[in-house]
């Protein structure tokens, strides 16, 4: 496989840019992906409610919307820890594949 790229080429301006442009990138995709897992928790819990069996005494529209602030809220926190591992998972694969 040829590559499309020079071999030779101006050489970066530092290391010390270098690195900051790695860890840019990196902090880059650590946020990607913990924002990916939300959006997947979120999803979860979402469905997860709407397989409930019957209505509360005080269910409505707002009470819905309530519970879906509360579902948003939950899913971050949950990604910001990392409790399913998903963001962890898909950032090692997206750095591997220096995307």
């Amino acid at each position: 496989m040829t590559s499309i790229l020079p071999l030779s080429g101006p050489a970066p301006a530092s290391a010390a840019a270098n690195s900051a442009a790695t860890t840019r990138k990196r902090d880059d995709v650590q946020s990607m992906a913990a924002d990916f897992e939300a959006i997947f928790v979120r999803q979860m819990l979402s469905t997860m409610r709407s397989s409930s069996l019957g209505e509360g005494l005080f269910e409505g529209q707002g009470m819905q919307q309530f519970r879906d602030m509360q579902d948003a809220k939950i899913a971050e926190s949950m990604a910001q820890r990392g409790v399913f591992g998903i963001a962890q998972m898909l950032a090692r694969h997206v750095e591997n594949k220096d995307v």
